[in-house]
């Protein structure tokens, strides 16, 4: 009854007490844990670019970006992320649980960690660094940061910064309408870190490039993935006894998995196909979920390709996705590629499906160009040199 009481107080208090609340309880849970079972920082490096990145680890990208830094000469590079439970876990360098985030020690000792042992720190979604106290972004401590000659960049995968009302206007499929709960949630949030991006004047990096929309000023960063458990885990094309399509849920509004399922089920009942609604997979499996597919449908509402995109790529399967013109080009101005990927939306998904599977020399042909592309610009080589510039200068080396 207590927590119940307590968390309905807490969903009505305005936003600074709420978030005040909320710190509160994370330290009273933290009182569990023994200090004893935290984990150990790890061991500080000697090298003259020492890169810290957290605390989202979205998709396990901190991770690869710090692992991609790490093969510039002279540079050292650390993930770390904040542990959620019930959400899968990506390889990281170190972390906590949000338990620990809230408490004063760990924050005392994550502070003086960070400002000792690193000269980069980049900060994903513009969350805090030193751990939860009451605030909503990363801004004291980027202030801290700065303060001790720390250089610092900012970095956004998407809902943090995507503006919704301005993708609506430039996207028909777009899942964001006015009133519409997702909507109002992440509108001003986007607009609060476009503020603090504005009043900050740090080098920004973007995911995907779909963002320079809403960050003109930001530099691509691509998606950086290991090709070759994809690679490993893949059988060959429609060698099964019909066509198996995949399609994985991982935030259904944005992918417009409703719209999906409709298509593909139909498809699915009338015998034409397999398909594979997958869920509750760890990310070590994925590969050998996705290498057992001949085609996989991403999303078809916003317009972009990431991390999900580029592995099934990887492992050359047959991606169906709504990417869009724009994206196209961008990709093609930024690296003079073509995005390998089919493109569909909710009004062709079906006829795309059933024409890949009619001529599936064709379909394998286009699957051919993935592997390719992914080791062109997302297997770390490519992300690594944009944080060149950021990492490696006279004045740091």
């Amino acid at each position: 009854m207590g927590d119940t009481t307590t968390m309905t107080i807490h969903e009505h208090l305005p936003a600074p007490l709420a978030r005040t609340a909320g710190a509160v309880r994370r330290r009273l849970r933290g009182l569990r844990y023994s200090y004893a079972q935290l984990p150990a920082f790890p061991p500080a490096a000697t090298t003259p670019v020492r890169m810290l990145v957290g605390p989202t680890n979205s998709a396990g990208q901190g991770h690869a970006w710090a692992q991609a830094a790490k093969t510039l000469p002279d540079v050292s590079a650390v993930a770390f992320a904040l542990h959620r439970k019930g959400q899968f876990q990506f390889a990281d360098d170190y972390g906590v649980p949000l338990a620990w985030f809230g408490q004063p020690r760990w924050q005392r000792a994550q502070e003086k960690y960070v400002v000792e042992n690193y000269t980069h720190v980049m900060v994903e979604s513009l969350r805090p660094i030193f751990g939860a106290r009451g605030l909503s972004d990363a801004a004291a401590d980027i202030e801290t940061m700065l303060a001790k000659g720390i250089n610092v960049s900012l970095l956004f995968h998407g809902s943090d910064i995507r503006l919704p009302s301005r993708h609506a206007k430039r996207e028909r499929w777009s899942p964001f309408t006015p009133g519409d709960e997702l909507t109002d949630r992440l509108e001003p949030q986007a607009r609060r870190h476009a503020e603090l991006v504005e009043l900050l004047q740090l080098p920004v990096f973007v995911s995907t490039v779909d963002l320079l929309d809403d960050v003109p000023n930001a530099q691509w960063l691509p998606v950086a993935i290991d090709p070759k458990p994809w690679q490993q885990a893949a059988r060959p094309l429609f060698s099964g006894e019909k066509p198996v399509v995949a399609h994985v849920p991982s935030n259904a509004k944005l992918k417009g998995t409703e719209e999906i399922d409709a298509v593909l089920t139909g498809l699915h009942e009338s015998g034409a196909i397999e398909y594979r609604r997958i869920t509750g997979v760890p990310h070590e499996q994925m590969a050998s979920v996705i290498g057992d597919a001949d085609i996989v449908v991403d999303q078809l509402r916003i317009g972009l390709y990431g991390v999900a995109a580029a592995e099934a790529l990887a492992a050359g399967r047959i991606v169906v996705s709504y990417v869009g013109d724009a994206v196209r080009h961008r990709v093609r101005s930024l690296a003079g590629r073509e995005v390998p990927i089919v493109e569909a939306d909710p009004d062709t998904l079906g006829d795309v499906v059933t024409g890949l599977i009619a001529d599936r020399d064709a379909a394998a042909e286009r699957a051919a160009a993935g592997p390719g592309f992914v080791a062109e610009l997302h297997d770390g080589r490519r992300s690594a040199e944009v944080l060149r510039s950021w990492l490696i200068s006279k004045e740091t080396l």
